[in-house]
């Protein structure tokens, strides 16, 4: 009788199981019941990867051979690497980067025209870190020095490449340092704005030289995209040519170019367009516009189309072109920061600041240090419908029109075209003196002011330099 007791139980109890389980099948149709049996994510791998014969890999992922979280080592010295549809995830990115303890290069310097124009390039790959861990100097990318240069690319972002991290790298030659951006495509509406956005891009701890072109070119600079020319398209849409058909290339959102140091470059420096929410900071730029090109000769570029942007605590400095330009634009009440920089020692007729927004843009001006500008020290202009007051406080104006201009007032903040500035008021004053060595500051660490300098709380003040 126990037997047959505990066989009952045993019945009684698997009975009442399934009939819980049913219970709660039919109670939660149509939702995804939690498999309590779940293995867990398989662990990442790590894998080297070596060149071909001729210098290159060429790695497609479609197949997802390479997983979230992997690390692939790029051991050895590459012509060209070209990673397309490789993906990690937010919670675990695929890392790209040398091995321990070896360096890592790639390029071609002797790149004079023809195929493989690019040292590292990612086509649609998303969620990734590439570069050193914490050393530049271990991962190398060494561009075309060939007359061919301008049309080569070190390192490209492109198809809607997003989600990346860029890191600890050093960049030589070639035509641009880092190119990123989407061109339209006529057959793909994914790369028309405003149909989707390139997500969260980071550039830290990278050195930019003698590049023909931009040290960097973040943002696609096209106001417009002639999709039956495929071609870019500047002009008023009261020029768009009758039959053909035009849209806005998609924009970047949440970019921070940080920590980098950019020198020896052909035009711009660093070079934004098309970004929603853009920060740069504590950049140096120098010897930028080596072209002596007008149309190419921003140090620091906030571009067209860009909006809700922050420039602070960068040093900029001893080059040909415009220390800073603003294409910025107000849209949707878009708010622009251009604060705690240091800007000094350019040539010809160049202006320090060139400010020339759009769509009523309002920046506030707050705590710069511009001195020695070949034009005046910041222009403001109306043209292009940023007609709305500016604000300008504490800002620290010195010795401005050193390429023998007249020097009237206007030379320190000049307006044309409409534009308004605001300055500050007492403690919030611009400081604005003839010669350097009237702001009694100390040339040699950063303009810092000595002690009795008559800038007060004007200007940059040094903050991890």
């Amino acid at each position: 009788m126990k037997s047959s007791n505990a066989q009952y139980q045993f019945k009684h109890s698997y009975m009442l199981m399934l009939t819980t389980l049913a219970i709660l099948v039919l109670s939660c149709k149509g939702e995804i019941i939690p498999n309590i049996n779940n293995e867990p994510p398989a662990a990442s791998k790590t894998y080297t990867l070596t060149p071909d014969s001729n210098g290159h890999l060429n790695v497609d992922n479609s197949k997802k051979f390479y997983k979230p979280g992997d690390v692939l080592l790029l051991q050895g010295n590459f012509t060209a690497v070209y990673f397309t549809n490789l993906s990690g995830s937010a919670s675990a990115p695929i890392t790209i980067k040398n091995p321990t303890g070896h360096i890592t290069t790639i390029g071609n310097p002797g790149w004079n025209g023809g195929s493989w124009a690019e040292a590292l390039s990612f086509t649609n790959c998303h969620y990734l870190k590439i570069g050193s861990d914490e050393n530049k100097g271990k991962f190398l990318i060494n561009g075309s020095t060939q007359r061919g240069n301008p049309a080569y690319f070190d390192l490209i972002l492109r198809n809607r490449t997003d989600n990346i991290e860029i890191r600890h790298i050093t960049i030589t030659g070639g035509g641009t340092g880092i190119w990123a951006k989407t061109d339209p495509v006529k057959a793909d509406q994914a790369t028309w704005y405003p149909n989707t956005m390139m997500e969260n891009l980071s550039i830290h701890h990278v050195e930019i030289s003698g590049t023909h072109n931009e040290a960097m070119y973040i943002g696609h600079t096209a106001t417009y995209w002639d999709l039956t020319a495929n071609l870019s398209f500047y002009d008023d849409p009261s020029k768009f040519v009758a039959g053909h058909e035009y849209v806005q290339p998609i924009k970047w959102r949440n970019v921070k170019i940080y920590n980098n140091y950019v020198h020896d470059i052909g035009a711009d420096g660093i070079q934004t367009s098309a970004i929603d929410g853009l920060e740069v900071y504590n950049n140096e730029v120098t010897n930028w516009a080596k072209q002596h090109n007008p149309s190419h000769n921003g140090g620091i570029l906030i571009g067209g189309r860009t909006t809700n942007t922050n420039t602070h605590d960068n040093y900029v400095h001893d080059g040909w072109g415009e220390l800073l330009q603003f294409y910025g634009s107000g849209e949707n009440g878009a708010k622009h920061i251009i604060n705690n920089n240091l800007f000094r020692d350019n040539q010809e007729g160049n202006d320090g600041l060139s400010l020339r927004g759009t769509d009523n843009a309002v920046i506030q001006i707050t705590n710069n240090t511009v001195a020695k500008t070949g034009g005046n020290c910041i222009r403001v202009s109306g043209y292009r419908g940023m007609t709305a007051p500016q604000v300008a406080n504490n800002n620290a104006l010195l010795q401005p029109r050193n390429n023998g201009t007249p020097m009237y007032p206007n030379a320190y903040i000049y307006t044309e075209g409409g534009a308004v500035v605001i300055e500050g008021n007492g403690n919030e004053s611009n400081t604005k003196l003839t010669t350097v060595s009237a702001a009694e500051v100390d040339t040699n660490n950063f303009y810092q002011p000595q002690s009795g300098s008559p800038l007060g709380s004007c200007g940059f003040r040094k903050n991890g330099w």
